[in-house]
């Protein structure tokens, strides 16, 4: 008899050239933080590395649930503008496949996660802008690298929402790793939480049981349980997709 498996979590890989014993080598990767935040939560992670958007169907068939991860710029011209001159390390093959990942996993009813990055990946692939230069728009700046593991500024979340239901909290503090953010927000979203400046920090998609992009990194805050909470509600809504579907090990 078959037991019921970990639900698949899948997270959307960073390519980035490293150092290796070969010499600079594109690696496709991500950060142990994503990865131990789904195992505590009880998923099994799985990393996805870019490839072309024609294999997004494909590689989706083994995935119960989608994090979406940071990293760097989404090119303008995916949502009519130009580049600002703070906009950096664009990768157009990342844009592809992750748009097309998004855009499947949102028709397919696959619970997301979409982390920084990826919740302004969410935001282009639902035709909405960014913001390519907070600090230029608030005069507040976002990119707080040094101060990962900190919390560095509040956020107001509207109650009711799903993103409030599950931190369980309408107001908490962050930590701030982005110089991007949310422009106008696309179809089918709405935005659910901002920082005291009036910048998006939260977006949800409608009607859907899991989609929720945040502009903070909660993997980065492993000693704040309601963050944490936050990829436990994604594995729990991930097993029942799950269950629903009959996926088990055997």
């Amino acid at each position: 008899m078959g037991r019921t498996m970990k639900p698949v979590i899948a997270i959307g890989a960073y390519p980035r050239t490293v150092e290796t014993v070969f010499g600079p080598t594109l690696l496709h990767t991500a950060s142990r933080h994503y990865v131990q935040a789904i195992e505590r939560a009880g998923g099994a992670p799985v990393i996805l590395p870019v490839t072309e958007p024609e294999d997004v169907a494909g590689v989706l068939r083994i995935a119960d649930g989608l994090v979406m991860t940071g990293g760097g710029d989404v090119q303008p011209s995916r949502y009519g503008e130009h580049p600002h001159g703070s906009t950096r390390a664009v990768n157009t093959e990342r844009d592809a496949f992750e748009i097309e990942l998004v855009v499947r996993a949102a028709a397919g009813g696959i619970p997301l996660l979409a982390i920084c990055r990826g919740m302004q990946v969410l935001n282009v692939a639902m035709g909405g802008t960014l913001d390519q230069d907070v600090l230029s728009s608030t005069g507040h700046a976002h990119d707080q690298y040094e101060r990962a593991h900190e919390l560095v500024h509040g956020v107001k979340i509207d109650p009711g929402c799903r993103l409030a239901d599950t931190l369980g909290q309408v107001a908490l503090s962050v930590n701030s790793i982005h110089h991007q953010g949310i422009g106008r927000v696309g179809d089918g979203l709405q935005a659910v939480a901002w920082a005291d400046d009036g910048s998006v920090e939260g977006v949800e998609i409608s009607g859907q049981r899991f989609a929720v992009g945040v502009q903070w990194h909660p993997e980065m805050l492993e000693d704040q349980p309601e963050q944490q909470g936050l990829f436990r509600s994604l594995v729990d809504h991930a097993r029942r997709r799950a269950a629903e579907v009959g996926r088990k090990a055997p």
